[in-house]
């Protein structure tokens, strides 16, 4: 092929691929790549990149492709969940990624990988025939290394290693009650998939309007946050779950280059606490419990039922009727309705049941054929038809098992696992002050609406403290029960503070991997877990939001 063919092949592929990473880093439209990628070809060819009048070609390799490969890597992740998170990441990576559902996503990888190629190759052809661009390329390195936030995250992790004071959180770390209840409700839980807060607003319309009538006869709470390594299934049901963030093992794990075992093994998690006070517990979800630990996670705190879709999918009448995660909401919530009337016809002692719904799904949902009936054909892409089946199919499975006394003496709470990833309306909702959805229904749940500065961390608290559990101090885990006048983690230090302390943390990690790591650095004598003991830096921490 001609050189200036060449050239002009290579301008091309380097510009559209910098416009299309501008417009996944940016707000700006997808549009905007085409000008991104035409003032980068037009800038080539007036400095005739590649074809100097005093070109002399040698054969390198340009020290800007691994860094660019990083980058690469870091667009993906971006383009694929919107904020990344180097927990998720690594959390993924041990507990496992067995029967996933991503197979879109397994394309865009290939594809991804293949343009990376086409820009590597690009990269190194001009390098080697243009001197300017072998010059300018070693600099260009350096800033492509600096800048990349996948290695500044890998950074701060590493740095908490050595960290003046990596145990401020676990000092705050408070062990569930374990007195016995009088006369304990059932329990059940739902988890709606990616279903946050955020989508009752009124631009997105009327979807979130069915979990706003449920909400109206019970307990709303608002301004519910999502802190870092709080942002995907797992790490929110730990959150809600064990009062904790999810702190990857990482290298405090035995062998690192093997699955994990146990999940969160050094904590008691809600599981715990309630099979010492007689429940049968079980979990039921629409995806595979091999999928990140889910069954490692629920059989490892007492769950004696666990079921994802290895177990379900048999049981459906169409084996046909599932999607690539796995089952659809309205095939989850008949089998879960048959293991609550299970579990009462057998009167065992209360009850606890968790579900997993998939509907809401980044990045365009999974809605079932019951809200294709109810709403219309779904196009493939709008998330917020995704959303409104999901809560419409949440309500009326309530509603279902009222009308046939199935939740007599149940304390029911409805909340989102995290906040949403990349979607259709990601924009949208970036541009908003983003909370969790946590809805609680039973008796002696008066209808209120309680707005506090929380994280997910405090639901665990607050549903121990529904459930009629006494809390010393009010406080579970690292959360306050929002029913308390007590002040949360963040209403104390801010988010941001917070945040900064997990990235420094190390003795937290050490006591939630308690069982799989090496050795745990035990408190000081003087200082017993229930105490919580204030340093220099946290009175300075105060002090400064007091101002």
């Amino acid at each position: 092929m001609h050189p200036r063919a060449i050239q002009k092949i290579a301008l091309v592929i380097i510009g559209l691929c910098l416009g299309y990473a501008v417009t996944v880093l940016t707000r700006l439209p997808w549009w905007t790549l085409f000008i991104v990628a035409a003032v980068w070809i037009g800038l080539g060819l007036k400095l005739r990149w590649g074809q100097p009048s005093n070109a002399r070609y040698r054969k390198i390799w340009p020290w800007s492709l691994l860094p660019l490969s990083l980058w690469g890597i870091y667009v993906y992740l971006a383009d694929s969940f919107g904020i990344v998170d180097l927990g998720a990441v690594f959390f993924h990576l041990q507990a496992g990624i067995a029967e996933h559902g991503g197979a879109g996503k397994m394309f865009t990888a290939v594809l991804y990988t293949l343009v990376m190629i086409g820009v590597l190759a690009a990269v190194t052809w001009l390098s080697r025939h243009d001197q300017r661009w072998r010059l300018a390329e070693r600099f260009f390195a350096i800033v492509l290394l600096a800048s990349n936030p996948l290695l500044f995250g890998l950074g701060q992790r590493s740095a908490s290693i050595v960290t003046d004071d990596g145990a401020w959180l676990d000092r705050r770390y408070k062990a569930p009650p374990t007195e016995e209840l009088q006369d304990p409700p059932n329990l059940l839980i739902m988890y709606l998939e990616s279903l946050e807060r955020t989508y009752s607003n009124e631009l997105f319309g009327d979807v979130y309007a069915d979990l706003d009538a449920l909400g109206e006869r019970g307990a709303v709470f608002e301004g519910i946050r999502q802190m870092d390594n709080t942002g995907w299934t797992m790490a929110g049901m730990i959150a809600s779950q064990c009062g904790v963030p999810l702190m990857p093992a990482g290298l405090i794990h035995d062998s690192q280059f093997e699955p994990l075992s146990k999940v969160a093994p050094g904590v008691d998690c809600l599981g715990d606490v309630l099979a010492k006070q007689g429940y049968q517990l079980s979990y039921l979800g629409g995806a595979s419990t091999q999928f990140a630990g889910k069954g490692l996670f629920y059989r490892g705190h007492q769950f004696t039922t666990v079921k994802g879709r290895e177990d379900l999918e048999p049981l459906l009448d169409n084996p046909e009727y599932v999607n690539s995660w796995g089952l659809y909401d309205d095939s989850l919530y008949d089998i879960t309705a048959d293991e609550i009337r299970r579990l009462n016809s057998e009167d065992n002692g209360p009850w606890g049941v968790v579900s997993l719904n998939l509907a809401g799904h980044a990045p365009h949902g999974y809605p079932s054929q019951a809200c294709v009936e109810q709403q219309g054909e779904f196009d493939g892409q709008d998330i917020l038809y995704s959303v409104q089946c999901s809560a419409w199919l949440a309500r009326r499975f309530i509603e279902r098992l009222e009308a046939e006394g199935l939740l007599d003496n149940t304390l029911v709470m409805v909340l989102s696992d995290h906040l949403t990833m990349r979607v259709s309306v990601w924009d949208q909702l970036t541009a908003m002050d983003r909370d969790n959805t946590l809805i609680m229904i039973g008796d002696g749940i008066e209808p209120r609406r309680i707005r506090r500065d929380a994280t997910t961390l405090d639901i665990f608290p607050t549903l121990l403290d529904a459930l009629g559990f006494n809390l010393p101090e009010q406080r579970a885990g690292l959360g306050t029960s929002l029913f308390s006048d007590n002040q949360t983690l963040v209403e104390i230090h801010g988010i941001e503070v917070v945040n900064q302390r997990l990235r420094e943390e190390t003795a937290l990690q050490h006591r939630l991997w308690d069982g799989i790591s090496p050795q745990r650095r035990e408190p000081q004598e003087a200082a017993p877990l229930e105490q919580t003991l204030e340093t220099p830096a946290d009175i300075a921490d105060e002090i400064d939001i007091i101002h």
